[in-house]
């Protein structure tokens, strides 16, 4: 499991990819939870192969911690086996996504963040 951090348009990008699991996502949870302060974040799935509850848990503490605090989030990139696990799971109805990143830039932008 791999996160990688870059900023692109006032906002930051967490791309990870491998497999988001118990094994890996206590160490994921983490390193996002730690950029929080960013206040605009998009969490590019595009290279995740894999996810299960726990790293659904991981999404949902992000999303949940980014909307009390006032900042904004966007999943872009999930691939069709994942979107599929989002859908059942009811994710897509709560966590706004994003076909790919220029997308997500464009979306996370028009959301207003407190302090951004």
């Amino acid at each position: 499991m791999n996160v990688i951090f870059e900023t692109a348009e006032n906002a930051t990008i967490a791309s990870i990819s491998g497999r988001l699991d118990g094994a890996t996502s206590p160490q994921v949870e983490r390193e996002l939870v730690a950029r929080l302060g960013d206040r605009r974040l998009i969490l590019d799935m595009s290279s995740l192969k894999y996810i299960s509850s726990a790293g659904l848990r991981v999404v949902l503490v992000v999303a949940k911690s980014l909307k009390q605090s006032g900042g904004a989030f966007v999943i872009a990139g999930i691939p069709p086996h994942i979107r599929d696990v989002f859908e059942i799971s009811g994710f897509l109805r709560i966590i706004l996504t994003a076909e790919n990143r220029n997308e997500a830039l464009a979306a996370i932008q028009s959301i207003p963040a407190e302090s951004a």
